[in-house]
């Protein structure tokens, strides 16, 4: 069952924002703070989505390293090249292809994780 987020929410070894905080800008300084005690900031983008969730370059706002996350690449209706621009044009520096539901790519991703 899907949980929205509705909050800044602290697990073990991820800190989950909501995706409002992308929406207005006045949240920024919320991300902005909860980025430093990450050691990666992970973009995602759903391939589905005919819309670009971030700003053009808004990873410039974070000292941390930049990845994107293109997700729910097992869809029927899934634009992977869409979804890498919009990534690329928030300047992600490396991005995976992942689907939570086939486990396609998430061996990939913990790799790259332990190396972090």
């Amino acid at each position: 069952e899907y949980k929205k987020t509705q909050a800044l929410e602290y697990y073990e070894d991820i800190t989950d924002t909501p995706g409002e905080y992308l929406e207005n800008r006045r949240f920024y300084n919320a991300l902005i703070v909860a980025s430093h005690d990450c050691d990666i900031i992970a973009l995602l983008q759903d391939s589905s989505d005919k819309r670009c969730v971030f700003p053009p370059n808004f990873s410039s706002i974070f000292t941390k390293p930049i990845v994107g996350i293109i997700t729910k690449i097992d869809l029927k209706e899934k634009d992977i090249e869409f979804a890498r621009n919009c990534l690329q044009l928030a300047g992600a520096e490396q991005i995976f292809e992942i689907s939570s539901v086939e486990g396609i790519g998430l061996e990939k991703f913990k790799k790259y994780i332990a190396t972090i």
